[in-house]
């Protein structure tokens, strides 16, 4: 790669992370996804700069990923990231046409997220022994994330002061650093009281304070990845048979507030999705399991 491809690729990623303010693990698919299409056009395909690119030349790459074994859904998301990155280029002047106009998308099979019932998520929760420190926070921590459906990165980026026990809400920071206020049930602020009082103190560094909701043994904030592998030990000691993911309490959430009623929009609200065919997936997952339970217990089905 160039010094002028170089430059390109920084000056279109600091967009994203400046203007777009994209989360950072968004950010590191888009770069991914771009220096490896930079990479198949001037290296593999030996082009010289932008406006030499042809739309063949973005279905060769496509082609390459699907080779490789990349599915659909992989190369959607490269789609998305290619024509991003040429519409910058375009608006900035750095090549004279945008090769991705008449681009489509592969249609994806639409997969139904995977969720866990009630009787699962407690037996979920009530898993973290909390007589250890380590085991408040963590029945803290899974009440929160079952309580508001936020997602385990907006969790871990939580401040102490995000939280308002007394007022009964949290506040939240999603994508593009749009914030949202969830409330919070009974359960989950007497969870979260008990880490407070009994546990936040043991676990932070008298010396190295952290504002961080949520410590780890060090004193630092928690990671997206030990949260994860957290999880994953519950959910293995509570007995849970299905692959646990770290969206598994959000979908879950979504899914029972829809099952018992809640109005569509309110869920979009909740989840902080800017689109509401986003939060429209749950509808199909409830109905499915309606399904499956009418097809287990009815004597006709």
């Amino acid at each position: 790669m160039d010094q002028t491809t170089r430059d390109a690729v920084d000056e279109y990623l600091h967009f994203l992370r400046v203007e777009r303010q994209l989360s950072v693990n968004t950010l590191a698919s888009y770069q991914k996804d771009i220096e490896s299409y930079v990479t198949s056009l001037f290296i593999k395909q030996q082009l010289e700069n932008f406006d030499d690119v042809e739309r063949f030349h973005i279905l060769n790459h496509l082609k390459e990923l699907q080779e490789s074994g990349k599915s659909a859904r992989t190369a959607s998301r490269h789609i998305s990231s290619i024509r991003s990155f040429h519409q910058f280029l375009l608006r900035e002047k750095r090549c004279n046409n945008d090769p991705t106009v008449h681009l489509e998308l592969p249609k994806i099979e639409q997969k139904l997220p995977k969720v866990l019932s009630i009787e699962e998520v407690d037996r979920l929760i009530q898993v973290p022994n909390t007589q250890k420190p380590a085991g408040r926070r963590d029945r803290a921590m899974l009440e929160l994330l079952y309580a508001t459906g936020m997602r385990i990165s907006e969790c871990i980026s939580l401040n102490r002061d995000d939280i308002h026990l007394t007022m009964g809400f949290v506040r939240v920071f999603g994508k593009g650093g749009k914030e949202r206020i969830i409330p919070l049930g009974s359960t989950a602020i007497e969870a979260c009281t008990i880490y407070l009082n009994q546990t936040r103190g043991l676990l932070e560094d008298s010396k190295a304070r952290n504002e961080a909701l949520f410590l780890n043994q060090r004193g630092k904030r928690l990671t997206r990845q030990g949260v994860w592998k957290l999880l994953k030990g519950y959910a293995l000691k509570s007995g849970i048979q299905q692959e646990i993911t770290p969206h598994i309490l959000r979908h879950s959430f979504a899914t029972h507030l829809i099952e018992n009623g809640a109005d569509l929009r309110a869920v979009q609200e909740l989840l902080g999705h800017a689109d509401i065919s986003t939060t429209q997936i749950y509808t199909h997952v409830s109905k499915a399991r309606l399904s499956d339970v009418y097809k287990q217990f009815h004597p006709r089905a």
